[in-house]
């Protein structure tokens, strides 16, 4: 489905959880009729709790308080910090809770990624930031690298939309009653000049809706692309785009992940570098934290925020959600950021000495890479050409 953009939408773009957070936590204390809240990790640290203290004063000010996270990536919730909020008069429901945590389940990849947040129907948050610490290991020296977007204007509404429509399903599902009648607040007027899409991946009508906006615009791309991601595994067709931009003469660049979070995805990115640096496409890898973004620029007004990675987990089987805007102002402030992270914290992965690698590397690559493969395969998606190298 091609993305529907809205115009006079006023977009802040946040960095970081030094940015993310403080805005976050100010919107749910002046919230007066209704806060969504999704996270796929909602910890129980510093940051984690100040939140739930902030959607338990909202609960007990009388305020709808609606907070969902996965049952995969924060399934200690309930234990405390969910509980708690229940105790406050606020409604907590879990995506997909994990019961067996060591038993296969084919749908147990179908994940909740999406970091959403949306007050009183006038303003939302779209993102990557998860509820968590930004410095949450003791040998980060940086925060970790992420953006998020506040939203003012009429791209509200289908942001309210989707959390609430997602809702009603798991209360259906979980065989609870109805979610009752929005509450009567008008709908977000204009509120600026942007014109911006929130575009979502589910798995019914909208599964490739977020691949086939990165797929369009990089099409249509004819001077620069600037891509970054936690996790890159980019299939078939995403690969032979960026190859035949950079055939067109456009520059692209590729931020990535450094440093080893997790390892399968990180051995198994490195599988596809040989291919896209024998392409042309630059590669950079960010160094001083754990760089979880996903954004990308192009062009000159042509840019994205969200949660979807570009992998087959994000791209095949997680709920996710980002926000398109077509906007310069946006899209240069964007550019100068990850431009900056690029210049001065990155270090290029050049094709010769790509291609000096160890045998036992090049083995852990590919061997990550036969492993994701398989891991989806298991999910019901084997058959995908388009994720075969």
């Amino acid at each position: 489905m091609k993305a529907v953009f809205l115009a006079g939408n006023r977009v802040e773009l946040l960095k970081n959880g030094g940015q993310y957070f403080p805005a976050l936590l100010a919107a749910i204390d002046g919230a007066q009729h209704e806060v969504h809240l999704e996270s796929y990790i909602f910890a129980d640290d510093d940051t984690g709790r100040a939140i739930a203290a902030a959607l338990a004063g909202a609960a007990q000010r009388g305020v709808a308080t609606r907070v969902m996270v996965d049952g995969f990536g924060a399934p200690d919730f309930m234990a405390r910090l969910g509980q708690d909020l229940v105790a406050q008069g606020a409604e907590v429901m879990v995506y997909r809770p994990e019961v067996a945590r060591l038993r296969l389940r084919r749908h147990r990849l179908r994940r909740l990624h999406r970091k959403l947040a949306v007050i009183d129907r006038r303003l939302a948050f779209v993102g990557g930031i998860n509820i968590i610490d930004d410095l949450d290991r003791p040998d980060l020296v940086a925060p970790r690298f992420d953006y998020a977007v506040a939203i003012e204007g009429p791209l509200v509404n289908p942001v309210h939309a989707a959390v609430r429509h997602l809702w009603q399903l798991l209360r259906w599902a979980s065989f609870r009653r109805r979610l009752p009648r929005a509450p009567p607040l008008a709908t977000s007027p204009p509120r600026g000049g942007v014109e911006a899409s929130f575009v979502v991946r589910d798995n019914l009508r909208h599964r490739r809706d977020i691949e086939e906006a990165y797929l369009d615009a990089i099409a249509a791309a004819r001077r620069e692309i600037i891509l970054a991601n936690a996790y890159f595994l980019p299939g078939r067709r995403f690969r032979h785009a960026l190859a035949d931009a950079v055939a067109r003469g456009v520059r692209v660049n590729v931020l990535l992940q450094g440093r080893i979070e997790y390892l399968l995805q990180h051995y198994a990115t490195q599988a596809l570098y040989g291919s896209l640096l024998g392409a042309g496409v630059r590669i950079f890898e960010y160094r001083p934290s754990f760089l979880h973004a996903k954004v990308a620029v192009i062009d000159d007004a042509w840019a994205t925020v969200g949660s979807s990675n570009i992998d087959p987990f994000s791209l095949l089987l997680a709920r996710e959600a980002n926000v398109i805007v077509r906007d310069a102002h946006f899209a240069e402030q964007l550019r100068r950021s990850l431009a900056q992270a690029i210049n001065d914290d990155s270090s290029e992965v050049r094709a010769a000495d790509f291609r000096q690698r160890s045998v036992f590397r090049r083995a852990a690559s590919w061997l990550a890479y036969a492993a994701v493969r398989l891991a989806v395969g298991f999910a019901g998606y084997g058959g995908k050409r388009e994720y075969r190298v």
